[in-house]
Formats: structure tokens, C-alpha cells, sequence
């Protein structure tokens, strides 16, 4: 940036975005000053690099706005039923895996409702049956078999 660039000449965008072509560096510089921003070398070729006129302070800002997104994790929720079937379930699981894969974590919930509440050991067997088919992927970070509820992060 600025006077840290040692190419004699650089491939110009000003701050409008408008392509200024090729020009000796001093010169770029002395148009970055008089408009009081910074020259930034945003591609380094071989033969000349390619310089912007812009706000660096903000440049840098908007890099480390992008970083603190994307790097937050997302959970992503499956809801089953304790009669779910063989099929349904596979395609959650390989829902999940994907899910796990990309680096988000999973939460299983196993919802009961009337009768079914009268079989929660099914649900339980349910649930570790999803733990087991997830533990080559992922591991659990939590496991509440009194809700019906498993979290699973990737490993």
C-alpha cells in the first residue's frame, strides 16, 4: 500500500472504479493523496500489478466483517417421530452427514405425541441409533435422553 509499493508502474482504478490504464506509481500516488485516500495493490501479476484508490481502514473492516461471518457455525435442526420410516430416516441421516461435512452442527429432537408418549424407550433406542449412525462423521456433544434431544458437532 501506498509508498510500500516498489513496481515503477501499475495497472490504475481510482476511486470512481473508472480504469486509469497503465501509469508510473509516483503519479498514481500523487492522485491518491490529493483525494486523501490510500493506493492498495489488490493484484500482484508478474509484470505490473493492478492498484485501487480506496479507504484501506475500511478495506480492512469490511475483510474482518467477512471473516467474523463465516465464521460462525450454524445448527442445523431434524425433527423425527418415534414411527419414523426406514427411508425418512436414511434421508435425514444422509441430510446430516452432508450437514456434519460442511462443518455445521446437527440437533436430532425426537417429538412424542399422545399415545406415543407411552413409548419413550423406543424413541430413546431412536435416538441411539442416530448417534451410532453419525459417530463416524461427527461426535456428540450432547445427549439428553430425557427430551429426546442430541446434538452432534463434526469431528
Amino acid at each position: 500500500m501506498n509508498s510500500q509499493i516498489k513496481s515503477p508502474q501499475v495497472f490504475l482504478i481510482d476511486h470512481e472504479n473508472n480504469n486509469r490504464g497503465l501509469i508510473d506509481t509516483y503519479e498514481a500516488l500523487q492522485i491518491a493523496q490529493s483525494v486523501e485516500l490510500d493506493l492498495v495493490v489488490v493484484s500482484q501479476s508478474k509484470d505490473t500489478p493492478v492498484a485501487k484508490i480506496l479507504n484501506y481502514g475500511k478495506l480492512q473492516y469490511q475483510k474482518k466483517k467477512r471473516q467474523g461471518q463465516s465464521a460462525r457455525h450454524v445448527v442445523k435442526e431434524v425433527r423425527l417421530r418415534p414411527n419414523v420410516g426406514a427411508a425418512d430416516y436414511r434421508i435425514r441421516i444422509e441430510q446430516a452427514i452432508q450437514w456434519l461435512s460442511k462443518g455445521d452442527s446437527v440437533k436430532f429432537a425426537i417429538r412424542l405425541r399422545g399415545r406415543e408418549n407411552q413409548y419413550r424407550d423406543k424413541a430413546g433406542e431412536l435416538l441411539e441409533q442416530v448417534v451410532n449412525d453419525l459417530s463416524e462423521v461427527g461426535k456428540v456433544q450432547s445427549l439428553d435422553k430425557r427430551s429426546l434431544i442430541a446434538q452432534v458437532i463434526p469431528a
